[in-house]
């Protein structure tokens, strides 16, 4: 368990964090969301023990960072945004070094080796030289660096930079694996990205967290989308009375059709009675589906300050 206690980082006249607290359990692949400059970056850093807080405080396992600094470190698997690797050095020997610099022992460094360039797909790559792979391929010596010594905790910020589509499916996967065996947070823009791979959102605006939320709550029905062969009028007075039924906001629709945003509470008890007064007033009903608010309204809302 990685615990951040009201992180704060100040810099020469700016605030780049300010305040912020949450806890994630082991198994839980949690989504860090937010602009560029929002302060993912920082946050992580943090909580890496690569940069010390201004105040507050970053607590694994019921152990402060501050106090248990190397120990901590070496449970920890961290991958930086910009991917810090040697390139005259081939990817087997960079592996290695890292491996030694993590405490694993040398007896124990080639089975840890093989392990992380078969999960990262660089079983191929081993003896290459690292200033002659692209930069999706650096991307994955990255993560197989920050993985190699099986930490408990691994944070990974923006792990599919310069990764092309495939390799992309492949990192999702590999962090979904990675989370079988520790507790994982990713840092990224990229709204996709969290959708695909992670359970809970954590949501930075202007270095405060503006939101804390399982994924699937973001998701959930906020009311009815609705098609219709009738207009406003003839809607409005069929479904007049109707229990759990707001406002009803009018949407672009195909030529022919009526289509309207229906707000309500409760959707899902809204449906059948809805449909059963449309066909008792015998209003043609082309499609009917659960209108949600989803990650990118969110997004753009914690944006806007709502």
């Amino acid at each position: 368990m990685i615990e951040s206690q009201q992180l704060t980082r100040r810099y020469t006249g700016v605030t780049a964090v300010e305040d912020v607290s949450f806890r994630i359990g082991h198994g839980e692949v949690v989504g860090l969301l937010g602009r560029n400059g929002a302060g993912k970056t920082t946050v992580m850093k943090m909580l890496a023990g690569a940069l010390d807080p201004s105040a507050g405080e970053v607590v694994i396992d019921g152990h402060a960072m501050g106090r248990y600094r190397r120990t901590l470190q070496r449970r920890i698997g961290y991958l930086p945004e910009n991917c810090p690797v040697y390139p005259e050095m081939t990817v087997a020997d960079y592996l290695d070094y890292r491996a030694a610099l993590q405490g694993v022992a040398r007896r124990s460094r080639p089975a840890a080796l093989r392990r992380a360039l078969v999960r990262t797909d660089l079983t191929g790559r081993a003896a290459q030289t690292i200033a002659t792979l692209s930069r999706g391929y650096r991307q994955r010596v990255g993560v197989a660096a920050a993985i190699i010594h099986e930490p408990a905790v691994v944070i990974l910020d923006e792990p599919t930079n310069g990764l092309d589509p495939a390799q992309i499916r492949g990192m999702r996967t590999l962090i979904r694996t990675l989370a079988e065996d520790a507790t994982v947070l990713v840092s990224t823009h990229i709204l996709q990205e969290v959708r695909a791979v992670c359970g809970r959102v954590l949501l930075l605006r202007r270095g405060r967290l503006v939101l804390d939320a399982p994924l699937d709550s973001l998701d959930r029905p906020t009311g009815l989308d609705l098609t219709v062969d009738a207009g406003a009028e003839t809607l409005r007075r069929a479904l007049a009375g109707l229990e759990g039924l707001g406002g009803m906001t009018p949407l672009p629709a195909p030529e022919g059709l009526h289509r309207f945003a229906i707000d309500s509470e409760t959707p899902d008890a809204l449906a059948p009675d809805l449909a059963r007064r449309l066909y008792e007033h015998a209003i043609g009903l082309h499609a009917l589906e659960p209108r949600r608010r989803d990650l990118e309204a969110v997004f753009a809302d914690a944006e806007d300050g709502a």
